[in-house]
């Protein structure tokens, strides 16, 4: 049997054209025989496509956006029977990074066919779902600013990081995980079931998306002359190695922060917070992969 096949199309996301992305789908349902739907995305978009996957049963959802996209599409089809395939419109694409999506329409329409749906876990956070990784401190305060900056795009991120940077700022936590309780102080907190940054840069470099663990990963307070040399130790993979970097495994774990601070989930901010609650998912959402391809975060 053909797959019902959901598009959720966020026309915020990117510089794609709606119209070219549409006439590609109906192309591509049209020649393959599958069902399908088009949702662009609107303001009541979560109550929109909960009725829409009630209604149409969907066997695959497409989220063509960025990884704010991917997080609204999961948190509706999660421990379903339902498969998530990723288009990568948004600015940063962390998760299609991760998994290693094609970079076009054409190649992501491909995987509707031949796709593999793998399980991978999520992380609940303050009762939210996060997909790719939340954080609290530099890179929360990032995403703030490029929220609220019209422009889109990694120069855009690169200048608001820049002004950060300068602005760096430690906040002491403390990390109660596992019966144990760590005191630290950190310029941040990342949550993380994938591995990087949409930038490609490494912060969790052990990750298994589906290993049933998620990482608590701290950059410790470190001197402003070396800020060059942990974003290269990031993009060589190698920031494991560094005296200012350390990570927590865990299934479950409660932080306090001595100051409200910003949090981040998935690109998109979640506002200040003094107490952060994660817990583990296990192999809660299925995602179509390219079987022809490794995939070293994933285990078979």
């Amino acid at each position: 049997m053909k797959p019902n096949v959901l598009f959720v199309l966020n026309q915020k996301a990117g510089s794609k054209s709606d119209v070219e992305a549409e006439t590609s789908i109906r192309e591509h349902a049209h020649k393959n025989g599958y069902p399908f739907k088009i949702y662009l995305c609107q303001e009541n978009a979560t109550s929109d496509l909960k009725k829409l996957i009630a209604n149409f049963k969907p066997n695959i959802v497409c989220a063509m956006g960025g990884d704010g996209t991917i997080n609204l599409v999961s948190s509706l089809i999660h421990s379903q029977d339902i498969s998530l395939l990723i288009v990568p419109f948004g600015s940063a694409n962390g998760m299609a990074k991760e998994l290693q999506i094609p970079p076009t329409l054409t190649e992501c329409l491909h995987l509707i066919e031949r796709g593999e749906s793998v399980a991978i876990d999520l992380v609940k956070v303050n009762g939210r779902i996060s997909v790719h990784l939340s954080d609290v401190g530099l890179n929360a305060k990032i995403v703030r600013r490029f929220e609220l900056d019209p422009n889109r795009g990694l120069i855009t991120y690169a200048k608001h990081l820049f002004t950060e940077i300068f602005l760096l700022k430690r906040n002491r936590f403390e990390i109660n995980f596992d019966n144990k309780v760590l005191k630290t102080s950190a310029v941040s907190l990342t949550f993380a079931n994938a591995t990087k940054y949409g930038t490609s840069a490494v912060i969790n470099p052990d990750g298994i998306l589906n290993d049933g663990w998620f990482e608590i990963c701290i950059v410790k307070p470190f001197p402003k002359i070396h800020v060059i040399n942990i974003a290269i130790q990031m993009f060589r993979n190698t920031l494991k190695y560094s005296e200012y970097f350390k990570i927590i495994k865990c299934k479950r774990a409660s932080i306090i922060c001595k100051r409200q601070t910003h949090l981040q989930n998935d690109g998109e901010p979640m506002g200040k917070v003094k107490q952060i609650e994660l817990e583990i998912m296990p192999q809660a959402l299925k995602v179509l992969i390219d079987p022809d391809l490794t995939h070293p975060t994933i285990k078979k």
